[in-house]
């Protein structure tokens, strides 16, 4: 039979673009899930870790001193322990995620990774419940570090990988774990934590890395915003030529609190592979670099990042490889949002891409579904407090508009409603800008990587083509709208 050992009005566990959100004790006799039971859950991001004993039925509510949210929570092998992560500022979804020990026995909380300045992103219990291996943004890489639970000192395992999932051996002497270098597509690996050896255990994608010129980024440190070294890693084109020059991309991305990783991604790939230089930088607002680097962009979106993407266009432009007449730049969500808002401060780029952005930051409060987020990175609601609304609003400056641009965005987007999007477009269109629209009628915040994914490069390849001169694109955006034409 079944039976609802969580008969509530609320998600349980709570919604996670990660997924999990819940573990059962190693003897069975407990469940510990997360859950947010407060109304209007767009107006909070306090989650509570939540205790089920399958015995008595009781649950109890293990974390509810904390505003702001819990999750990811993990039993020890002996049952003793239940290892998570929070952050202790309500209403701040990118304040920093810290490790911490709940004890089962004393139902007391412990932190333990207060001196790591960084997000821990997961964690992983050692078989002999004394260590715990987690991972965390650092540098461009989520590096995995192994922790003692008694002394709280940690060390660094596996450094300089962008690693996914991990799980210790039986013994806890091996880690095998998933990671993706920029030029490498994800694999799984063993690393032998006492010589520190790896071990790739798969070669799915081993062919196609052989047959093509899968580009090893350079990592750069370019000066920035008051003072702030901005990390980017430059992809160079395909079977690249230094003494040639070559059109450039700088490619800003979403969050805005996360990091570009030395990770496979194919907007390198396909990019470089149709002759562009392709830049992805870590902006003020990127995580990895210390949490006061993250917080800067929060009530500072048009500031501080503006001042990194033209500091590093500056320097990138001077790169005897570049050419600085044949430069665009592109983003998603955030990123978007600095298109839009680049396309009302400079005219250095020949073309733009905006996916997903923001634009109108006044009706973009009233369509998201995550209210908290607006509320704390622009300082309150429009009525109440709206000087960010429009100081940093790209259409307040509509007038300013020059370069023409490709507007991607979905019309299940409840994160940036599509009509933000459509708001831009008639912008540029009022102003005789060439502009180009693609709605994906069935995707979200984030396409189809399947369906969608074959028309979305596309059309930005015929974008970049026709302003910036780099191979033409493989197919007919119109032509595959309209399914007249056959992806090979």
């Amino acid at each position: 039979s079944i039976k609802d050992i969580t008969p509530y009005n609320y998600n349980c566990p709570a919604f996670s673009t990660g997924g999990g959100g819940f573990a059962i004790s190693p003897d069975n006799k407990f469940l510990v899930y997360s859950a947010n039971p407060l109304e209007n859950k767009g107006n909070n991001t306090n989650t509570d870790l939540w205790l089920y004993n399958m015995l008595t039925g009781q649950t109890e509510n293990i974390t509810k001193d904390n505003t702001g949210s819990d999750g990811g929570a993990v039993f020890s092998p002996d049952g003793k322990y239940i290892a998570y992560k929070f952050q202790r500022q309500g209403g701040y979804e990118s304040d920093r995620f810290i490790l911490a020990l709940y004890d089962m026995q004393t139902k007391s909380r412990t932190v333990l990774t207060e001196d790591f300045d960084n997000w821990v992103t997961d964690a992983v219990w050692a078989p002999d419940s004394k260590s715990i291996f987690f991972a965390g943004d650092v540098l461009g890489y989520t590096p995995v570090f192994k922790l003692d639970v008694d002394t709280k000192k940690y060390a660094e395992v596996i450094p300089s990988r962008a690693v996914g999932g991990f799980i210790p051996s039986k013994t806890g002497a091996e880690l095998y774990f998933t990671s993706r270098l920029m030029n490498s597509p994800v694999d799984i690996y063993c690393q032998n934590l006492k010589d520190s050896k790896e071990t790739r255990l798969t070669f799915h994608n081993e062919e196609i890395t052989q047959k093509v010129d899968f580009r090893t980024p350079q990592a750069l440190w370019i000066p920035g915003a008051d003072g702030k070294k901005v990390h980017v890693w430059l992809v160079t084109p395909h079977n690249f030529d230094p003494a040639k020059k070559y059109p450039l991309i700088i490619n800003v991305h979403g969050g805005p609190q996360s990091q570009w990783m030395d990770a496979y991604r194919p907007d390198a790939q396909v990019y470089s592979g149709y002759g562009y230089i392709v830049a992805f930088p870590n902006p003020h607002g990127s995580t990895g670099y210390g949490q006061s680097y993250t917080a800067a962009i929060s009530g500072d979106w048009g500031g501080k990042v503006y001042q990194d993407v033209m500091m590093v266009t500056d320097y990138l432009a001077k790169l005897p490889y570049v050419d600085s007449t044949r430069m665009a730049a592109m983003g998603w969500s955030y990123g978007g949002y600095m298109m839009n808002w680049l396309q009302g401060h400079t005219k250095r780029f020949k073309c733009l891409a905006s996916m997903m952005g923001l634009y109108n930051l006044e009706s973009f409060y009233g369509t998201t579904e995550e209210l908290w987020f607006p509320e704390w990175d622009l300082k309150g609601t429009p009525w109440g407090n709206p000087e960010l609304y429009e100081k940093y609003s790209p259409s307040k400056f509509v007038k300013n508009f020059a370069t023409p641009t490709l507007i991607i965005t979905g019309e299940k987007d409840f994160r940036v409603s599509y009509t933000q999007s459509m708001e831009y477009f008639t912008a540029l269109k009022k102003q005789n800008i060439d502009a180009r629209l693609v709605i994906f009628k069935n995707d979200g915040h984030w396409p189809s990587g399947i369906k969608s994914m074959p028309l979305y490069y596309n059309a930005h390849l015929e974008w970049f083509n026709k302003y910036l001169g780099g191979e033409p694109a493989p197919y007919d955006s119109k032509k595959l709208i309209r399914n007249m034409e056959t992806i090979k």
